[in-house]
């Protein structure tokens, strides 16, 4: 249930009602927007327990939050969430752009790319230090020396790092490294290391699953934001379906149908979900066009000898043209792609 406060109530009044809610046996999240604050109060609930916390001081209201997932609910917070973090802006009006490798593969390309899609404009950089590969011969990453790397990138260019977590015994070492978590579309639905993430301050970027709905992909949301973390951004990267001329198929209703039942922003993926070079740009711009809070490209300084999805990475003059276009679509959508110095000073 939703506990609203009076437009008047004070700090102290709030606190008194999270201690109420605390003392019934409910988890209590204070949601501040731009016309209330509001307390979510989680749990086993019963009729009682509404009536009880009606009667607070400061309270306008007690009402249920009908959708099954609950903090991330737009039930909860009308207004928009912005998830800010060093250079990377996401939401309220604000299109972030993560860009970056596949793989980090060694410090001459993580550099020489970071350099690259700053240049052009984007507002953070990405690289897979842990890679999770359908084939164990594959390409795993390099771990902590890649880690290292990307801090290092983000030392000389100001990028906020996105990188991925796939184990909870990771979490501590890799949000010592990385400004956003990424959690991949195989581990959405891995419970303990949505937990994990959501105890930790740093933003979570978390992949949509490839036959997952978008109840489950809310509901995973939900295990972040019940541990404390607010700074959660969905990200849709395409689902499996019957049809096969690309990798997977890239559902843009996915942006306003999740605009219109969470406050969470959301981020569009058009790299996994074409597989192609040749097709992402055009869904790029298709993504800005639907509202996309957010894009994460990939880019490789040469794409033929990626060590892994080089045949959906753009090159770095084909990221500077889809940049330039994107940025021109974004001012005639009444919305910016803000640099990221704009955003560190801001």
């Amino acid at each position: 249930m939703i506990v609203v406060m009076e437009k008047s109530a004070t700090e102290g009044q709030i606190e008194h009602m999270v201690l109420r809610v605390e003392d019934l046996g409910l988890k209590a999240h204070v949601i501040r927007g731009a016309e209330r604050t509001v307390i979510a109060a989680i749990g086993d609930k019963r009729e009682h327990m509404k009536e009880s916390l009606a009667s607070g001081s400061g309270v306008s209201d007690v009402v249920p939050i009908m959708a099954p997932y609950k903090v991330a609910s737009r039930e909860v917070k009308p207004e928009p969430t912005q998830v800010q973090v060093g250079s990377l802006a996401v939401g309220g009006g604000a299109i972030g752009v993560i860009a970056g490798p596949c793989s980090v593969e060694d410090e001459e390309q993580i550099m020489s790319t970071a350099r690259a899609v700053r240049a052009a404009g984007a507002t953070a950089l990405r690289g897979g230090a842990f890679k999770p590969r359908t084939s164990p011969y594959s390409f795993q990453g390099l771990k902590e020396e890649g880690l290292k790397l990307l801090a290092a990138a983000r030392e000389e260019t100001g990028l906020a790092v996105v990188t991925e977590v796939m184990s909870t015994e990771d979490v501590e070492m890799v949000s010592n490294y990385a400004d956003v978590l990424q959690v991949g579309a195989r581990n959405m639905q891995n419970y303990r290391l949505l937990e994990a993430v959501g105890k930790v301050p740093n933003a979570v970027l978390l992949k949509r699953g490839a036959s997952a709905t978008m109840d489950e992909l809310l509901l995973a949301a939900e295990y972040i934001l019940n541990e404390g973390n607010p700074n959660v951004m969905l990200c849709e990267r395409g689902i499996r379906t019957f049809e096969s001329h690309t990798r997977f198929t890239l559902p843009l209703a996915t942006v306003p149908y999740l605009h219109n039942k969470t406050h969470l922003p959301v981020v569009i993926d058009p790299s996994h979900g074409t597989g192609h070079t040749s097709l992402v740009p055009d869904m790029t711009y298709a993504a800005i066009a639907a509202g996309a809070d957010g894009l994460i490209l990939e880019v490789h300084p040469d794409p033929e000898k990626a060590m892994s999805d080089g045949y959906q990475s753009l090159n770095f003059s084909q990221f500077e043209r889809v940049m330039q276009r994107s940025k021109k679509l974004a001012v005639a959508m009444d919305r910016v792609i803000a640099q990221a110095s704009e955003i560190a000073a801001g």
